[in-house]
């Protein structure tokens, strides 16, 4: 999986905030709007009660009643305004037509009491009362007791309330919309500096650049600067390393040489002593070209180095060895992938394709296949490489495909060579990150697979 960018995980993590702060935002606009709704409802009741009274007369049945209703509402059935007036026994002395239809009881509260409640009507439908008791003192100074109830129908308030919920969260989602718009914006600017040390670190890869340029953000400068001097320092190691390695080989080759002629001149009273010599100088002649081969070749992903076209470098190998052989008529097959490249040191892929392709010249009889292919992963920056090099010849023995890999394992004495040049490979193969498989070719002889995995 393709891991995600600072960005999206900063764009992600300020998405929940801004849904955790609107969300509770929204909870508490809600809350408000309910409770100031509600209580504006009350006040209203409250209102519409006291006009109630204000209005009310006596009636010859020792009843109250309103004279003249402010609110033509009360007359109007299914209005949503809906008013009583309850006896002390709980008969009624005045019921709106409003009230017609609609199954409301509103409660029986004692003389001074004063209660708000939630009602049903007849359709399911909730209102909203209020309810005050109260004593009233005839003319004839007599007194009785009242309740007068109110209620208004919550729809209106229902209506209101989803209305501004659907609102809120259009506002709030174009807000977070906006914000997060503009966060990305901001976030590509700031982090601009980032996908530059990217992209100049690839260019460092593809050997097109040395080092980081200069010019970055302070919070940076301190990377930027020790990355550069560590990329100095190991390019003069590995530099120090070749140059010294070399030497050293070299600066044996002239003694070893000169050894070996004096031991070729020796008498044959000598001649026992002679072949011991020979055969440790032979060692120690086999050690000096294993470690120059050694400091050769480069290993590892080839920091600073340009992807190397590989079929470029299998021409020029098939096109050597063919002269090399030219006398055994070999044919040496390639097919080579398009696009395909070795992301590493030039040295490294000669060596390895060199050491391989000399053996199964060696050992074939008519025939030699090269293959090579892309390596693709999709959460790898560069593709990997597969060489594959066949012949018809003998082949390798399964006990022995193991051995063969070793410094100075060869299968027959007879063939020259120092058996050297497939443990050269095996060691390149794993300083590059890879592995190498041997086979039967359906050639015949052997195959043997270089893999080279993607980075």
């Amino acid at each position: 999986m393709q891991p995600r960018s600072l960005s999206t995980r900063l764009l992600v993590s300020v998405s929940f905030l801004l849904i955790l702060f609107f969300g509770v935002t929204i909870l508490a606009l809600d809350f408000v709007f309910q409770d100031l709704s509600r209580r504006a409802i009350q006040d209203r009741l409250e209102v519409q009660v006291v006009a109630l009274l204000s209005a009310s007369e006596e009636d010859s049945s020792g009843g109250l009643r309103p004279d003249q209703l402010a609110e033509p509402r009360f007359d109007n059935p299914g209005s949503g305004l809906y008013g009583e007036i309850l006896r002390s026994d709980g008969r009624p002395s005045w019921r709106s037509k409003s009230l017609t239809g609609t199954g409301i009881e509103f409660p029986h509260v004692q003389v001074g009491e004063r209660r708000f409640g939630e009602l049903q009507r007849a359709d399911g439908t909730t209102v909203l009362s209020f309810s005050m008791g109260i004593e009233w003192q005839f003319r004839n100074r007599v007194t009785r007791s009242f309740v007068y109830s109110v209620a208004e129908s919550l729809e209106p308030y229902y209506a209101n309330l989803s209305r501004l919920r659907g609102r809120m969260f259009g506002w709030f989602g174009a807000l977070a919309v906006i914000v997060l718009g503009a966060l990305a914006v901001l976030l590509r600017r700031l982090l601009s500096p980032l996908r530059r040390v990217e992209r100049e670190i690839e260019s460092i890869e593809a050997g097109v650049l040395t080092e980081l340029g200069g010019g970055y953000p302070r919070e940076l400068l301190g990377i930027t600067t020790n990355l550069n001097a560590l990329l100095r320092s190991e390019r003069e190691r590995l530099a120090r390393y070749r140059n010294t390695l070399g030497n050293l080989a070299h600066s044996f080759k002239t003694p070893l040489a000169v050894m070996r002629n004096l031991l070729s001149t020796q008498s044959g009273r000598e001649l026992t002593v002679v072949r011991q010599l020979d055969e440790q100088v032979g060692r120690m002649d086999d050690i000096v070209k294993y470690q120059l081969r050694r400091a050769a070749a480069a290993g590892g992903s080839g920091l600073g180095s340009a992807p190397v076209d590989v079929r470029d470098a299998l021409e020029a190998l098939r096109g050597a060895l063919l002269k090399v052989y030219v006398d055994r008529g070999i044919t040496c097959e390639l097919s080579v992938a398009e696009g395909a490249t070795f992301t590493g040191d030039r040295e490294d892929l000669t060596e390895i394709a060199g050491n391989l392709l000399d053996n199964a010249f060696k050992w074939t009889r008519t025939t030699v296949r090269i293959t090579a292919d892309r390596v693709v992963s999709p959460a790898a920056r560069r593709d990997g490489l597969r060489i594959v090099i066949e012949d018809d010849g003998p082949g390798i023995p399964l006990d022995s495909r193991a051995r063969v890999l070793e410094r100075g394992a060869r299968l027959d004495e007879r063939v020259a060579g120092q058996g050297i040049g497939l443990s050269v490979v095996r060691e390149l193969v794993n300083l590059n990150g890879g592995i190498i498989d041997i086979d039967e070719s359906a050639l015949g002889g052997a195959r043997i697979e270089v893999k080279i995995a993607p980075v």
